[in-house]
C-alpha cells in the first residue's frame, strides 16, 4: 500500500485509477483497507476544491415549481400578492423568514437552500 497525500489534479487522477482497481477487494483485505483510505482521501481533496454549495434559493424555488408544474399564481399562498411574487422571482425582494417557512411547509424546499443567500 502506497498512500500519499492528493495535493493535485494528477494525485487525484492516480487515486481514481488505483481505487478503480481496488474497488470490488474482500472486506478484510489490505485492499480493502486502501480502498477506504483512499476514499477519504478524495473525498477531502474535492470537498476543498470543488465544494458543492446550496442553490440560489430564487433558482431552488424555480426548480420546484419546474418540477410540480406550478405557475407564479400558486406561489401567491406563499409569497404574497402576484406583485411581490414577481418581485421575489426577479430578485428585486428579498425572502422574509415568514415566506421562507411558508416555502418549506408547502413545498417542501429544504431550508438550506431557502437560506443561502443569509449565510
Amino acid at each position: 500500500m502506497n498512500i500519499k497525500p492528493i495535493r493535485n489534479a494528477e494525485d487525484l487522477h492516480e487515486a481514481f485509477e488505483r481505487l478503480e482497481l481496488i474497488f470490488q477487494a474482500e472486506e478484510g483485505t489490505p485492499e480493502a483497507d486502501e480502498m477506504e483510505i483512499l476514499v477519504t482521501l478524495i473525498e477531502a481533496y474535492e470537498n476543498k476544491h470543488y465544494p458543492i454549495t446550496p442553490p440560489d434559493p430564487i433558482e431552488a424555488i424555480k426548480f420546484r415549481m419546474d418540477q410540480q408544474g406550478l405557475t407564479p399564481k400558486d406561489l401567491q399562498v406563499f409569497i404574497g400578492s402576484s406583485g411581490r411574487v414577481s418581485e421575489v422571482l426577479n430578485h428585486k425582494r428579498p425572502l422574509s423568514l415568514k415566506m421562507i417557512k411558508r416555502l418549506h411547509d408547502g413545498l417542501h424546499i429544504p431550508y438550506e437552500s431557502l437560506l443561502a443567500e443569509i449565510a
